[in-house]
Parts: structure tokens; sequence; C-alpha cells
């Protein structure tokens, strides 16, 4: 088994190494040339070992059981985490290596935090780096290699099990390979039509392209200090505002959309939450904050990203939400608990979580006024299987109590509780931005390096749904 972990681990750096070829081009294309050698050598170091254990292995069936898809998850993760540091840290654009590794995961586990205060001083490819962490990321690094090396098919849903969120993951199509294949390409789609829509609304095309991949791996990094405020730009706030909304969509339901499976997203249930919460909480605060905007549209214009770049758990900003009223500040903290749908690229507890639980809670107030009636939650029109409400109760317990322990650790630091707290949900839900000290026009830079790693353990833990990487803590996992 070991063989074949490390086998498989160093696939996947492989594959990440080739993704180095865009910052490549682009410090070709600014002529950046300083920055190369600290892309191509990990870039070609990656390529090598991926190809001499492919090859070494090549004659053996991959095998998985449930451990060993899980160790090989984790270990993908964090590899991955610190090999795209090396570019940041060996070009000398963040010289620390607790920042470098950080700002590395946070790309990866699609939080947005940034421990950089002057951003627009990088060299435009490691920014492009930056965001593309998040677009790898978002759809899973593991999914691509399984789309990309059919020699993985073999236990390949056990792998992408152990990384796509929601509590109930399934395929497509029969052949896992193929269902990572057609998300892959419904992904690259729409961000080719969003890097297109925001070059003609005014960006240049390396912004339009980070910007892209940053959105639809709903991560939050921007080129720009102010993030998207930045640009001052009603066109661009307004696409964006609309692909983070398709991010934090389940990708299951387009691959419906273009097979004619109308029937299928009409009865959707947790879309139809999905899009009712967004509406509910974009009309609230537009009318809260309209004295603020002075007309409708502007308080609906950024009110509709705020609340979009929140719950899809992307962390952009075109306003400070910390100065909003108190009223809409409780709204927002909200969505700190809500995250996008599953199946997205969004990170947080996820609407279907709250929706089996809000509708478990009505069945037992139900039961309360009927002793003796039978009670079923009906998800997608259909009756749902009673252990999906114990994997959400036993879920949000592993959340929340991540959620605790991270505050306690954050407040060890001296940090105050409401920063503390706020941050950890952030960390935990992958979110970027908090309150207070950590709000949205702040950084992380200021955390103590201890704080900063383990934010980092932090940060994958809640992008893999906490149970893949938790689990390996328990010493029952390594029993035979």
């Amino acid at each position: 088994m070991f063989f074949t972990v490390i086998r498989i681990v160093f696939a996947i750096n492989g594959i990440v190494g080739c993704t180095f070829i865009v910052p490549v081009l682009t410090a070709l294309a600014c002529r950046e040339y300083h920055v190369l050698p600290s892309f191509l050598i990990p870039m070609a170091a990656s390529i090598v070992l991926a190809a001499t254990f492919i090859l070494a292995g090549r004659k053996k069936k991959i095998r998985l059981n449930s451990r060993s898809s899980f160790i090989v998850v984790a270990l993908a993760w964090i590899s991955a985490s610190l090999f795209s540091a090396i570019p940041l840290y060996a070009s000398g654009a963040i010289p620390h290596l607790a920042d470098a590794v950080f700002e590395s995961t946070s790309g990866f586990s699609t939080t947005g935090a940034t421990i950089l205060s002057d951003i627009e001083t990088l060299p435009r490819s490691i920014n492009l780096w930056r965001c593309e962490t998040h677009w790898l990321g978002g759809m899973g690094i593991v999914a691509l290699t399984v789309a990309l090396l059919p020699i993985m098919g073999v236990g390949g849903f056990q792998l992408i099990k152990a990384e796509t969120t929601g509590p109930e993951k399934g395929k497509l199509t029969p052949k896992i390979t193929n269902t990572a294949k057609i998300l892959w390409i419904l992904y690259f789609s729409l961000t080719v039509a969003e890097t297109l829509l925001l070059k003609i609304a005014g960006m240049d095309f390396i912004d339009a392209l980070s910007h892209a991949f940053a959105t639809l791996g709903t991560g939050g990094f921007s080129t720009k200090n102010a993030s998207i405020a930045g640009f001052d730009s009603a066109a661009i706030d307004w696409i964006l505002t609309f692909f983070m909304f398709c991010a934090g969509v389940n990708f299951s339901l387009y691959y419906y959309l273009f097979t004619g499976k109308i029937n299928d997203i009409k009865k959707d249930s947790e879309l139809k939450v999905y899009i009712s919460l967004i509406i509910a909480i974009v009309i609230a605060i537009t009318f809260i904050e309209l004295s603020s905007y002075g007309s409708v549209m502007r308080s609906l214009r950024y009110s509709a990203f705020q609340v979009l770049s929140l719950i899809t758990t992307t962390g952009f900003a075109t306003t400070d939400y910390t100065l909003w009223h108190p009223a809409s500040q409780v709204l927002i903290f909200m969505l700190f608990f809500i995250g996008g749908s599953s199946g997205s690229t969004s990170g947080g507890i996820k609407v279907i979580r709250i929706t089996i639980v809000a509708k478990q809670l009505l069945n037992e107030v139900k039961r309360m006024l009927h002793p003796h009636g039978i009670f079923s939650i009906r998800l997608n029109r259909r009756a749902g299987r009673k252990d999906v409400v114990f994997n959400v109760t036993a879920f949000l317990f592993a959340y929340m109590a991540l959620v605790l322990i991270s505050t306690f650790i954050t407040a060890l630091a001296g940090i105050d509780i409401f920063t503390s707290f706020t941050a950890s949900a952030s960390m935990v839900g992958n979110y970027g931005p908090a309150f207070n000290k950590l709000g949205p026009s702040c950084n992380y830079g200021w955390l103590p390096d201890a704080i900063k790693w383990w934010y980092s353990f932090v940060m994958l833990t809640g992008r893999l749904e906490i149970y893949t990487m938790i689990i390996m803590f328990f010493p029952s996992f390594w029993k035979n």
C-alpha cells in the first residue's frame, strides 16, 4: 500500500507541476524573467518524479480501500499546498516560510485569506498563480488527476468521495473517470466565458483570467489591494456576482441542464433553498442599506455582490461590510454558517445540510403534536434516508467543535474572542475575511506564525469536510 500511496501522491504533484506553465507563460509575456526559476525548477522536478513513479508501477493495478483513499487524499492536499508554496517563497514574493505556506494553503483550500498587504507590487505571474491555486482546489486536484490519468481509474471513486463536498456523493456516468472529465469540461467552459466577459467589461487579460480562476474556485484572491472595489466598475461587479452564483450551484445540475434533464433540476431541493436564501437576504440588506447608498440599484449592487461573495465562501469585497448597519452584519454573519451547495466549489456547512436539519426540526415539532405519527424528510420530492440525518448531525457537531477548538487556540495568542471566533469560522468554512481585526479591509499577516500553521491545517480540514483529515488522528484508523 505504501508504494501505491506514494505513487498517486507524486502523480498528483506532477499534475500540479504541469499547471505551472500558466504563470511561466505569464512571466515570459510580462518579462518577469527573475521568477522563472522559481516555477521551472520545481515544475521539472515534479514531472520527472511523477513519470518515474507512474512508470515504475505501470504493470500493477491500483487497488485502494477506504483507509488508503483517505491517506492519499490527505497527503495529496498537504503535499500540493507545500509544493505550490515553493514559487511564492523562492521568488522572494513571500520570503517568510509560514506566510508562503499559509498563502498557498489558503489558495488551494479556496479560502482566500491573505497575509499580503500590498498585492499590487507582486509580479503578475505570482498573482496569477495565487488565483490559479483557487481554480485547481475548487474542483479538486484529485478529481483533475483522475480525469487526466486513466491509470488511476481503479479506486478513483473512493478518492473523489474523500475529496468531494456534500453528505451524498454519486456518479454522473458509470465510469468515475468520465464523470471527472465532464465536471472539469464544464468548469473550464465557465472559466473561459467569465474571462471573456471580464475582458469586455474592462479588465486586461491577466486580471480577467486571475479573477475568473478566483471566482469559479470560490477563493477570493484578487490582483488589487482593495479587492474588486479596486476596479470600481458596476459591470465587473455584476459579472462576478453572476459567476459566484454559478460556482455555488451543484455542478451536477449543469450536466443535467446540458443533457436535457430539466425535471431533475426543477425538483432539486437544495437549489430551491439556495436561491430562496440569496433572494431573501439580498432584498433585506438592500433596503437596510438603502440610506447608505442613495438608490435601490446601487444598494442592490453592493448587497447582492457581498451576499453572493459570502454564501459561496468566495470572499471578494466591494465594500467593508463591518461598517454596515448592525442588522445587515447579523445577516452577513449568518452566511458564515451556511455556505454554497454540495457538489459546488464552495465551502461552509452547505445548503443541503441546513435544509436537512430544518426539515428534521419540523418533523420533531410534528412528532410532539402527533406522537404516533410517522414522519420523514423529503429531498428532491423523495423520502430521505434516516442515516443522512445522522450523518449531517455528526458533521455539524464535528464542524462546530473544530470552530470552537480553533477559537480557543487563536485566543491563546491574546487575540480577542470575537476576532478569534469569526476567524476560526472563516478558516473552517473557507470564507477568507472575518470580522473585527480580520475583516475584509484587513489581512492575516500580523498573526503569530503558530496561528498561521494551525490555520493552514484548519483550512485543509475544512476543505476536505473535516472527516478526511481528523479520521487519521483516531488510533482505530491505523489498526488492521
